[in-house]
């Protein structure tokens, strides 16, 4: 039996995370979070003009010790899951490797989010305990590569990323998945420049390499509102999109990321949501250098902010603070890839929940 990667309501109904999941949807508060979102470092060596966290690049990081303190008191706290992300690039953190290695002997669940520079000075513990290494490439060549993850001095590192991930591929014991995020920019001239024409090249070069999965999402604005495509352009691009289907075999899928769904539907930048607690804030959060934050969408944002985890140990910064402090109605009209677990939530709660599922298959929640 599998799961959909994508279905994150699904994965409320795993036994090893039902109980917990079931106590939030009745009102309670968790005695951990079941997933955490980890920024080793607000450091990156790319420099890309999309870069939804651009604003708080290059701002701090946490020290080699207390990183590796991190890693123990999430286990501790019997964390299921965690993904190493950014903020910066996580793997530019020389503690990194220790952080896999401590979470992966332990059991926790070990996602990675990385642009691919730095794989090869990380490939054991890569290779060992990631359940799954996404990079974020957004590109089939490295002209776009240049144009849309320019290094800081405008060169393009895309033949290393590409090298990298056949890297891994030949050695991996988790998922590989190559990300492309759709990035279009129009000139006031109205030229357009971007990535969208590599869609389709970009996703046979994923399965040319050996990844498991090709991602396509779509892009947001500073406020995390989604960016609608001109008619012409989403044509193009909706068309790619079914065209690289057709590779999907032999282990090899393609998906849409909830965002790109939204933009094909022409849902627009708005979600409303009638709900005024984010009950998922009691199963996932996010740990910066710069501070805990309910969740990826609000980083940054000091009026999300739980506490310093530079500062004060995990499990009791989770004891003492307030998960209720954002109101989804009002704070997170945004696109939430978590807006139907919390539905789910709350049909849960209402006693229309769906059988609980036999077995734990992807703790990613």
């Amino acid at each position: 039996m599998t799961i959909d990667r994508m279905d994150l309501a699904a994965k409320l109904y795993q036994p090893g995370v039902f109980p917990v999941v079931a106590g939030v949807a009745n009102g309670e508060r968790s005695a951990g979070p079941l997933v955490v979102d980890l920024d080793p470092t607000t450091f990156c060596d790319l420099a890309c003009p999309e870069c939804i966290s651009g604003k708080l690049l290059n701002q701090g990081r946490f020290s080699p010790e207390r990183l590796a303190a991190l890693a123990g008191e999430l286990v501790e706290l019997g964390v299921k899951a965690v993904i190493l992300i950014g903020g910066g690039e996580p793997l530019a953190h020389r503690g990194t490797k220790r952080v896999i290695a401590t979470l992966g002997a332990a059991g926790v669940a070990v996602g990675v989010v990385t642009n691919g520079t730095m794989i090869d000075h990380n490939l054991d513990e890569l290779s060992a305990y990631a359940s799954w290494v996404r990079v974020s490439v957004d590109a089939a060549t490295p002209g776009t590569f240049r144009l849309v993850r320019p290094d800081r001095r405008g060169g393009s590192a895309f033949d290393r990323v590409i090298g990298n991930m056949r890297k891994l591929a030949e050695v991996k014991t988790g998922a590989l998945g190559y990300s492309f995020l759709v990035i279009v920019r129009g000139g006031p001239d109205g030229t357009v420049e971007g990535n969208h024409g590599e869609i389709l090249a970009a996703a046979e070069l994923a399965r040319d390499i050996g990844c498991d999965f090709f991602e396509v999402k779509a892009l947001f604005d500073d406020a995390h509102h989604l960016i609608a495509l001109r008619p012409e352009i989403l044509r193009e691009v909706s068309g790619q999109i079914e065209a690289a289907r057709l590779l999907a075999r032999d282990g090899f899928e393609v998906i849409n990321s909830s965002t790109m769904d939204s933009i094909q539907r022409r849902d627009g930048p708005v979600q409303p949501k009638e709900y005024h607690r984010c009950g998922v804030t009691e199963l996932r959060t996010l740990v910066t250098p710069s501070g805990v934050y309910v969740c990826p969408y609000h980083r940054g944002n000091p009026a999300a902010r739980l506490g310093d985890a530079v500062t004060e140990p995990l499990p009791e910064l989770w004891r003492r603070s307030d998960r209720g402090i954002v109101d989804p109605s009002r704070d997170c009209r945004f696109h939430c890839a978590r807006h139907t677990s919390n539905l789910e939530l709350h049909e849960i709660a209402a006693g229309r929940g769906r059988p609980v599922l036999e077995n734990d298959l992807d703790l990613f929640l």
